[in-house]
């Protein structure tokens, strides 16, 4: 096989390395053989193109047209011309399939069905990648800038997937680049017929003796680039280990910050994947978990609360986060006049669901989780750490359901001015119709309770609207106006306007994300589903805390206390508690390693490992900042290494300490004309050394001199009985002379890569294969030795 024909493998198995990391994102893998059949005839085409030869631009387009004419016969062969041939009717299908591709991209979550139009993206994906880097690597001889379009391939699949073999898809896309790498550096070699690097003086003694005795390529730089990547490779995987982890799901999450106090944490917009989600074609279980409570039509599982309102949207606000206490904190704002039922769940996520949050009914008392989790006071969420997520989990939950009353929450008394004011928080941008429809329904309600009971009814009974999980979420400040404009939205376009419209109206809320109780299965568990994903706005009512209400229509239950307006005056008959429940929330769980009793119900705390809330830092610590800092460093200063190396091995030379002058300039002329494109040739004479220099490099005049004097200098050095007395003199001044002559003749490119990234530097690599081979030699005279002696009986002599 050609040099040219093993790199066109290489880039054909790199471009299949780095697509198996969008493996993940399609539920079928089918279509990577499929991927991996068309391109191999592409590339085939692209061989025998140029063995013609044809010119280089002739052999990208006649790939190029190859690749229409496959996927023509793949996706659209129906409307081609002869069944293969494309037509205007073939780009038209083409353009429906890329334009069904974009939408199915939104539509589905991950992963997603291979519908015709994804496996269409998918693999014309991988066809042009693969065009791009057979065209940089084999045709233009640039392996290097291959690793572009490879890099781009391998980040969208691990961009979007978040699995637990992503390490294996960046292995197999950093192998096939790395092999990529060495095919080219082997055919760039075998095309030299052999190594022009100084012979004994220069190169190692194996490599040495390989190019004397016409052996081809050297081995020891090519074993010593196998060791170079394979120690890149490593570091590559391993330094992420010992970094800060940033994790994924349907809300990303982020730690930092010494102390058991310290680190934020920020969550994305979640309207895509909630819409995502609803949109699958089947309703994937994501959770399932039993409980004690009598009921389970108010257990929302809430992941996040969204608090930031900008006019275009609701985010998650930076919030500092802790180690998990035990028990948690008394939820914000409840008190002892509303009644409340303590309920025990014991969840189990699967192991294709993994997330950052912890989905936990609200507001939660206690959880026993495995893992490394920190706690978010202000929305009372558990965050995983360092790359913790839920798949796979079991944990157990003992919380709290509130249930006030609808005379309490009409009767509850200002909220604190801070909360108030950070919670009723309403951007300029945000459009006038919002504050004025929002007046409009509730116009007649005498306090904030029956406003937010008018807006929740408004939004699901008699307002007209209707829900709709294919209308495009839509963006920008007006995107609210829109939406009550048109009255067609699902459960985030309702969450996002009834939030808003109540703090135009001074009542504090925010959304909550999370899931719907779902559905009750014959052995008393509940399963929990993609189609139970679901957003709900939270409203404050001091007395009861952060309260839930459910204006999307046919989603979810409303809550009890909104389902009859509240009397103008408060009740004097509130329902007196009922057995089992008290009117205040009531002590927590002591923390002596017991089991709560509404757990136990559910035989939640079987077998269950103890959480050591301790363990969970998500702080920095001293050693991987150190890590960070010398990564930092070594990033910044390895690619400066070779041109430092230049200046020292040129400052030595030049001053007499790397031998006797006239050759340790000799060295320097030979090695700045290798920087610049001149490699050397120890076959010929210094003087027809001297003159390949000025034939190639184009020097005249002084330039041209001041080699030609090098070159005798030398000559009278290694060969003259008794060198003449000035034969020392002259000769750094004539190395600068020549290597202006060099630069002035060079291009700029040439120029750049003269300093950068310097020819001659291989000398260390070659200096470092010669130490190594040398120790390892010595290592096995030695083991011989030992060898010997012990194989010797006492008493008798060796040979």
């Amino acid at each position: 096989m050609s040099g040219r024909s093993r790199l066109a493998v290489c880039g054909v198995l790199a471009t299949l390395g780095a697509a198996c990391a969008m493996l993940p994102l399609v539920e079928r893998t089918v279509w990577i053989l499929q991927a991996a059949l068309l391109l191999c005839v592409q590339t085939a085409v692209g061989v025998a193109a140029r063995r013609v030869p044809l010119a280089r631009w002739l052999t990208v387009a006649a790939q190029a047209l190859v690749v229409l004419l496959l996927l023509t016969l793949v996706f659209a062969r129906g409307r081609a011309v002869g069944g293969i041939l494309p037509g205007p009717d073939t780009f038209q299908e083409f353009g429906r399939l890329l334009q069904d591709g974009v939408d199915d991209v939104g539509r589905y979550a991950i992963p997603a069905p291979a519908t015709t139009s994804i496996r269409l993206l998918l693999i014309g994906g991988v066809l042009l990648v693969g065009l791009v880097v057979d065209a940089l690597a084999v045709t233009f001889r640039g392996a290097a800038p291959a690793g572009l379009p490879l890099l781009a391939l391998y980040s969208v699949g691990a961009g979007l997937s978040k699995g637990s073999a992503d390490w294996l898809w960046f292995l197999m896309a950093a192998a096939g680049y790395l092999l990529l790498l060495l095919a080219e550096g082997r055919d760039r070699l075998a095309r030299w017929g052999r190594v022009f690097g100084g012979g004994a003086a220069g190169a190692p003694p194996g490599v040495a003796a390989s190019l004397a005795a016409g052996g081809g390529p050297a081995l020891a730089p090519v074993r010593t680039g196998r060791r170079i990547g394979a120690l890149a490779l490593g570091l590559a995987l391993a330094l992420p280990v010992a970094l800060p982890s940033i994790g994924g799901g349907l809300l990303a999450a982020r730690g930092e910050g010494p102390g058991s106090d310290g680190g934020t944490i920020s969550a994305v917009n979640p309207l895509v994947s909630l819409q995502n989600s609803l949109n699958q074609p089947e309703n994937r279980e994501l959770l399932r978990y039993r409980t004690s409570a009598p009921s389970v039509q108010d257990l929302y599982l809430r992941i996040v609360a969204l608090d930031r309102f900008d006019g275009a949207s609701w985010r998650a606000s930076e919030r500092r986060i802790t180690d998990v206490p035990d028990p948690l904190p008394t939820p914000a704002g409840l008190t002892t006049g509303v009644r409340t039922a303590r309920v025990g769940v014991s969840v189990a996520a699967s192991d294709g669901y993994g997330q950052n949050y912890l989905p936990l009914p609200y507001p939660a008392e206690r959880v026993r989780v495995p893992g490394q989790w920190r706690y978010e006071p202000e929305g009372r969420a558990l965050v995983g750490d360092h790359g913790q997520t839920t798949r796979g989990v079991r944990y157990q939950v003992a919380g709290l359901l509130v249930e006030p009353t609808a005379a309490q929450l009409a009767a509850a008394p200002a909220p604190p001015e801070q909360l108030l004011r950070e919670y009723t928080r309403v951007p300029s941008v945000m459009p006038k119709v919002v504050a004025d429809t929002a007046r409009k329904v509730t116009a007649g309600a005498s306090d904030s309770y029956q406003q937010a009971v008018k807006l929740q009814d408004w939004f699901a009974a008699s307002g007209g609207f209707r829900y709709d999980t294919e209308v495009r979420s839509g963006s920008g400040p007006d995107a609210i106006a829109r939406f009550l404009e048109e009255k067609q939205g699902f459960c985030v376009h309702f969450s996002f306007a009834m939030a808003a419209m109540a703090r135009t109206l001074g009542i504090p809320a925010r959304v909550a994300v999370g899931f719907t109780p779902g559905t009750p299965q014959p052995d008393g568990t509940v399963s929990v589903g993609t189609k139970d994903a679901h957003a709900w706005p939270e409203l404050y009512f001091e007395g009861a805390g952060w309260t839930r209400f459910e204006p999307t229509p046919s989603r979810g239950t409303p809550p009890e206390y909104t389902v009859a307006q509240a009397p103008s005056a408060p009740d004097p008959g509130v329902p007196a508690p009922e057995p089992g429940r008290s009117r205040a929330p009531q002590p927590a769980p002591s923390a002596d390693g017991g089991c709560p009793p509404e757990l136990k119900k559910v035989d939640g705390c079987a077998g269950v490992v103890r959480l050591e809330v301790g363990n969970a830092s998500g702080g920095t610590s001293p050693l991987t900042l150190a890590v960070v800092i010398v990564a930092a460093l070594a990033a910044l200063l390895l690619p400066a290494l070779p041109h430092l190396w230049r200046r020292r091995a040129r400052a030595r030379r030049l001053d007499g300490r790397a031998g006797p002058r006239p050759l340790a300039a000799w060295r320097e002329l030979t090695d700045s004309a290798w920087d610049y494109g001149i490699p050397p040739d120890d076959s010929l004479t210094p003087r027809m050394a001297a003159a390949r220099i000025v034939r190639d490099a184009r020097l005249a005049g002084p330039h041209a001199e001041a080699v030609g004097r090098l070159a005798t200098a030398v000559e009278h050095m290694l060969y003259a009985p008794s060198p003449p007395a000035d034969g020392t003199t002259g000769a750094g001044a004539d190395v600068e002379a020549a290597r202006a002559g060099l630069r002035a003749s060079a291009g700029r490119r040439a120029r750049v890569r003269a300093v950068v990234a310097p020819r001659s530097a291989v000398r260390v690599v070659w200096a470092c294969a010669g130490f190594w081979a040398g120790v390892r030699s010595a290592a096995r005279a030695r083991l011989r030795r030992l060898v010997s002696r012990a194989r010797k009986t006492p008493g008798t002599s060796g040979p």
